[in-house]
């Protein structure tokens, strides 16, 4: 967060940092931790601590070294400091770890980490609020007023369902995957993918993670657009392509051109026939979690540039890669924001699964309002 020696919105005097904080010493692991686990002494040698002291682990009163932050298009540098936290009026976090930035660039005020290292606000919360939390995504759209809700974020969610309400499907769950390299990642197994009455068997490195961190899928909400290595898509997308055309869908081979999308066809949104006709998909995850998905998860219809309607298959192509240019290690396939549409996502850290379920966001939102 924005809070050293930057100036509040009224350009008034820098901010401060808060009062009750403190810095963290770069021996502790939580600076290990911010510095993609850098080892405490290389970190306190940063810090300008003697060698002697760093020799005999002595450099407890040095601070951890200011760490650089990117996400999206914006960054900044911080100093890790750790302080108390009012939650509500009976709840509080002690030594709760934050960074407190000083130099940003195009950042907004704060970002909120929600992965699964030890500086997640999740980790930090819990056990005050569980090690638990979910969000359900409303629909995209490209038009302002039609956003009359925002996507709900719960902290501390409980499993049980009916606390919010009636839902239209119970969760169904998938075990968490061990990545030793990419300790903060979201990493489930896909099994399989359902074109119609076609299940197509997922490539093996999607169902599971190796020592180097390669392999499995990522669940992710900041990447749109779910990627599949490029078998497994190419094979989605050649029997999602025989089915169209059984059923008579004309191919949009200019839109595909236009968008990079493929297979696009001419579709208007509005034939209740054609709607029926595309095929349903449905992801297949270790566990017997079976995700059936809207059609507007995965086959989207809009106007091409030529004016016409038609409607692409909002899947892409990951290549065949898995792993960073660096060799550190990368997921074989992400699922997106995009395919989330319309479920609320459970992240039961603690029992190490996520959990998915059909929702009306919007009214998971009221529902939560009311509360």
């Amino acid at each position: 967060m924005l809070c050293e020696g930057k100036p509040t919105p009224n350009n008034s005097s820098p901010l401060p940092p808060p009062i009750d904080s403190r810095r963290v010493s770069c021996a502790s692991p939580l600076c290990s931790a911010a510095h993609s686990s850098a080892p405490p002494a290389d970190l306190c040698a940063a810090a300008r601590c003697p060698l002697e002291d760093i020799e005999t682990e002595s450099c407890a009163s040095h601070a951890c070294p200011p760490l650089y932050y990117a996400y999206g298009d914006g960054s900044l540098v911080a100093h890790l400091r750790r302080g108390r936290v009012g939650l509500a009026a009976s709840m509080a976090v002690e030594n709760f770890t934050f960074a407190c930035a000083h130099t940003a660039l195009a950042e907004p005020v704060g970002v909120a980490g929600f992965g699964r290292g030890p500086l997640s606000l999740p980790a930090q919360l819990s056990p005050a609020l569980s090690g638990r939390f979910s969000y359900c995504l409303v629909a995209h759209s490209f038009h302002a007023d039609r956003l009359i809700r925002p996507s709900p974020l719960i902290l501390g969610r409980s499993p049980d369902a009916a606390r919010l309400g009636p839902a239209e499907t119970d969760f169904v769950y998938t075990p968490l995957l061990h990545n030793p390299k990419h300790l903060y990642f979201y990493s489930v197994a896909l099994e399989a993918v359902s074109v119609g009455t076609r299940r197509i068997q997922a490539r093996r490195e999607l169902g599971y993670v190796d020592h180097a961190g390669n392999g499995g899928m990522v669940v992710d909400s900041g990447t749109t657009f779910t990627m599949l290595p490029n078998e497994t898509y190419a094979r989605v997308a050649e029997e999602f392509a025989r089915s169209m055309a059984a059923a008579r869908f004309v191919r949009a081979e200019h839109a595909e051109a236009q968008t990079g999308l493929t297979p696009c066809y001419y579709y208007a949104a509005s034939d209740r026939d054609a709607i029926r006709a595309v095929p349903p998909m449905a992801l297949h995850f270790r566990g017997n979690a079976a995700v059936a998905l809207p059609r507007k998860n995965y086959f989207m219809g809009f106007k091409s540039e030529s004016g016409k309607d038609v409607g692409c298959l909002m899947l892409m192509n990951g290549g065949d890669a898995s792993g960073d240019a660096d060799g550190g290690g990368g997921p074989a396939g992400t699922l997106g924001n995009f395919q989330q549409q319309g479920f609320e996502v459970l992240y039961d850290v603690d029992a190490g699964r996520v959990g998915f379920a059909r929702r009306r966001c919007t009214d998971l939102w009221d529902t939560l309002s009311r509360r």
